[in-house]
């Protein structure tokens, strides 16, 4: 399979990569930005790790200026700082540079996408696995040290194969319904579809130039891809990754909004879509007879071509803005934040059936609510979510959307993650001093029972368990790193899987059956 086109872009970045020196700088602002920051978001600023730096997307920024950002770095996020390379004046010049609008921005919409598509001449599909393990339990373990997938039999823990993805992986892959098929998004737009069975890639085609992730419908038919950059929503065939539909995506008052998440709702047969500049939510339909428009056919039994097929959109005004979601198990009421700003208070509810907010949240500093859990707690379901300022895990009543308990935490956490079968919420610390410590908390008194520190020094986050619960795996978020496969009951490692700053781990059961405990 050739990937000319995505593999440049990777041999540019790791080019930029190489040119990372000691002392301060003295050059212009072009050199210094091509030394210093595009390896990370890209030669052209139109993303790669990071975000794109355009005036664009650097428009809602708040907090710190961004010549104190490139200095300093910036909390709860990669980004490091730069002080020991550039002094004030150079990272001044560098913010004038990124406050400059490219000369010319590259139209990205249906003709480039389709164009873009690169699909494998040697991939023969199979009827069958080509491998003995249970197709349930598989696990996929993504590497971003260097951009690679592992797939694990989530029985043995071997691993039955190792495969290269596009630059700087993001948002989580996903699994068609049946999990033979998987699909996986990178930072600068890039999705790959990958057969799990027959362990080949498959093809793969770029929907956008800065994206954030990626949602199965939940018939299997279309993948919806969230982007930055343009200001898009892309809607792509799973068979064969063309396009079904590109959706600019703008305000009611006609406000460009980037894409912060596309989010699936089985019920609906629908895709939910958070915007960063608008402070709406979208609701687009996929299935036969949307609610809202009251189709009285099936129109994708007509055998219309995809850029016939309506997908009707819905938009849902907010008295404020939403970039981050969790749903309820019935999927009809949305708890959402705002990312933006390190003293936000808190975050909304709202009943997406009627299209209102009836609830406000109780979550300051930056809840990654995309990450929770749920479970039955005295005859109601809690949620719990970590904050990404603030050493707490909040546990929130879903009855009365008020928070129970603000666990406290040895520091600002990324990921929470459990099982219908564990004890056990297992909350890590990933941001500030106590990044090598995982607390294990009991899900009915909602008290630590044990702080486990795995590695001495080194970050680990994002617990996935597997099919039957039995054991947790946990990362070591290393470029000479590991997969910790714990015991959850005993909570001793009983195996370790060198990987390369492994990140996201996906158990194929607990993903196509949205099992409780991990985030959909």
């Amino acid at each position: 399979m050739t990937r000319n086109t995505s593999f440049s872009n990777i041999l540019k970045l790791a080019a930029a990569a190489v040119l990372f020196s000691g002392g301060l700088a003295f050059a212009g602002p072009q050199e210094d930005y091509q030394e210093h920051c595009a390896s990370c978001h890209g030669e052209d600023r139109l993303g790669g790790s990071g975000p794109a730096l355009i005036p664009e997307t650097l428009r809602k920024i708040r907090g710190p200026n961004l010549s104190e950002v490139i200095l300093k770095g910036r909390v709860a996020t990669q980004m490091p700082g730069f002080s020991e390379y550039l002094d004030q004046d150079g990272a001044d010049a560098i913010v004038g540079l990124l406050k400059t609008p490219l000369e010319v921005l590259p139209p990205w919409g249906e003709e480039q996408i389709n164009a873009s598509r690169d699909m494998n001449p040697d991939y023969v599909a199979v009827e069958a696995p080509v491998w003995d393990a249970d197709p349930m339990n598989i696990t996929v373990a993504v590497e971003t040290g260097d951009h690679h997938v592992s797939v694990l039999n989530g029985d043995t823990f071997e691993v039955l194969d190792r495969f290269p993805t596009p630059f700087a992986v993001h948002g989580g892959p996903k699994y068609d319904p049946t999990g033979r098929y998987l699909f996986i998004m990178s930072r600068d737009g890039w999705v790959q579809k990958y057969d799990i069975y027959a362990l080949q890639t498959v093809g793969q085609v770029r929907a956008g130039l800065n994206s954030r992730n990626i949602a199965m419908s939940s018939d299997g038919k279309w993948l919806a891809v969230a982007s930055y950059l343009p200001n898009m929503l892309t809607i792509l065939s799973t068979e064969d990754l063309t396009v079904g539909k590109v959706q600019m995506v703008k305000g009611k008052d006609g406000t460009p909004s980037r894409v912060s998440a596309v989010y699936q709702v089985p019920p609906r047969e629908s895709f939910v879509l958070a915007l960063k500049d608008v402070p709406e939510i979208w609701e687009i339909f996929y299935g036969a007879n949307p609610p809202q428009f009251g189709f009285a056919h099936d129109w994708r039994d007509e055998g219309l071509a995809h850029t016939d097929i309506p997908f009707p959109v819905r938009k849902i005004t907010l008295p404020d803005y939403l970039d981050d979601f969790f749903f309820d198990q019935t999927y009809e009421y949305i708890m959402g934040a705002s990312r933006d700003g390190a003293e936000g208070t808190g975050g909304q509810v709202v009943d997406l059936v009627i299209g209102h907010k009836i609830a406000d949240l109780d979550l300051p500093g930056m809840p990654h609510l995309s990450s929770g859990t749920t479970w039955e707690r005295n005859g109601t379901t809690v949620m719990a979510t970590p904050h990404m300022r603030g050493g707490v895990v909040s546990v929130i009543d879903m009855s009365t959307w008020k928070t129970i308990k603000k666990i406290e935490a040895m520091g600002p956490g990324f990921f929470v993650r459990s099982h219908e079968n564990s004890r056990y919420i297992w909350a890590d610390v990933f941001f500030g001093p106590n990044r090598d410590l995982m607390h294990v908390i009991d899900k009915q008194s909602l008290e630590i029972v044990k702080t486990l520190q795995p590695a001495v020094g080194k970050t680990v986050a994002h617990v996935e368990f597997t099919k039957d619960g039995r054991y947790a795996l946990v990362s070591v978020w290393e470029d000479d790193g590991e997969v910790l496969v714990y015991d959850a009951e005993s909570l001793e490692i009983v195996k370790r899987l060198p990987m390369r700053k492994p990140s996201g781990k996906y158990n194929v059961w607990n993903k196509i059956t949205f099992s409780e405990g991990t985030s959909h």
